[in-house]
């Protein structure tokens, strides 16, 4: 168990860890996302003891490692920028981790093929790195962390660097690695959907601090504040300020949206609500949902999805929608806000009530 109990990191005037407290079971992978600069490769950094906290311990299996260098750690660490051993092929760079550790030659033969198999590594084992893709340069540097069989693993947005179909793959592969191990594992991301296909736990951090710590599923779906449910958004957030009278959401004398059963108990009065893109739509989705008119600013065709931004009033949305939409530019849209998925948050920026745990 990896604790971390009241650490900061504080530079001068920056301080880019505030006080932090958490811990880390054996056996989880545990999420942390957030945007640049939010302070996730400080906090790994201070995992690993690359970094000393100003203040704070950090205890691993009950012993105090605060002070420990992360030389004299079970630590392995995967970068974006990865590194190799250049004068090494990948088959002495995946080994060589149980090499230092004096393992025999059968079981390296074994877990550096068993590695190179998962990793699509097979064909490149007898080839140097620096003659590889990027893509298979960071499989490299994966699979040697995944061979040292350490206490902790840290994985700062290891497959940034990799082509689409290869990342999807590894995004369904890893939590099998993951699952296998009795191992702490921590993975760094900026992206939502990445922390939703991995599944764990999930730390929103934003500022240098924790917002929130949970099942990644759970954090998703009843987000404690403003802040997390931003954090897990990717469109970004829809938000709205409105005042609650009865069974409305008003903005001055009109009435925005309905008031859906699960936030029917809450104070009557302004709040902010907020509701995922692919929960603001062109056809209504269910008989409850709330119909809007908005106005088009410009529509982005990915793929088989599209990103429709709009204006509502002095607001401005961002919708998700499946298939190919391409819509002109300040053309008047008639659309539907799911409200079965709302979020309301008080002034404090507070969660007030959000998702029940049957939302999707």
């Amino acid at each position: 168990m990896l604790e971390l109990n009241g650490i900061t990191k504080v530079d001068g005037a920056d301080t880019h860890i505030h006080p932090t407290n958490l811990i880390l079971e054996r056996g989880t992978l545990n999420v942390l996302l957030g945007p640049t600069l939010s302070g996730k490769t400080s906090l790994m950094r201070l995992m690993a003891g690359l970094d000393k906290p100003t203040s704070g311990t950090i205890r691993f299996d009950g012993k105090d490692v605060t002070g420990v260098p992360v030389q004299q750690r079970g630590v392995a660490m995967v970068y974006q920028q990865f590194i190799n051993y250049p004068a090494f092929t990948v088959y002495e760079n995946i080994a060589s981790p149980m090499r230092i550790a004096g393992k025999d030659k059968a079981t390296i033969d074994r877990e550096v093929r068993k590695a190179a198999e998962i990793l699509k590594l097979t064909p490149y084992l007898d080839r140097m790195p620096l003659s590889l893709s990027g893509g298979q340069q960071q499989r490299t540097a994966l699979a040697r962390a995944i061979v040292k069989n350490a206490a902790l693993v840290l994985l700062d947005e290891p497959l940034a660097n990799l082509d689409y179909k290869l990342r999807e793959e590894l995004r369904e592969e890893l939590p099998k690695i993951f699952a296998a191990s009795g191992a702490i594992f921590v993975y760094a991301t900026t992206e939502p959907s990445e922390a939703l296909l991995l599944g764990g736990n999930t730390a929103t951090l934003s500022h240098g601090s924790i917002t929130q710590f949970g099942k990644t599923i759970d954090v998703y779906r009843n987000p404690v504040d403003l802040f997390s449910a931003r954090t897990f958004a990717d469109p970004p957030l829809n938000v709205i300020g409105l005042t609650k009278k009865g069974s409305g959401f008003f903005s001055g004398s009109d009435t925005v949206l309905a008031v859906p059963p699960h936030l029917a108990d809450i104070p009557d009065g302004f709040c902010t609500i907020a509701f995922q893109p692919h929960h603001l739509s062109l056809h209504r989705p269910h008989a409850t949902a709330s119909a809007v008119q908005a106005r088009t600013i410009i529509s982005e065709i990915a793929g088989s999805e599209s990103f429709i931004h709009v204006a509502f009033g002095e607001h401005r949305w961002v919708m998700l929608v499946h298939g190919i939409h391409d819509i002109d530019a300040d053309t008047d849209v008639g659309l539907f806000v799911d409200t079965r998925h709302l979020m309301a948050f008080g002034a404090d920026g507070r969660a007030i009530a959000g998702y029940s745990q049957k939302a999707a």
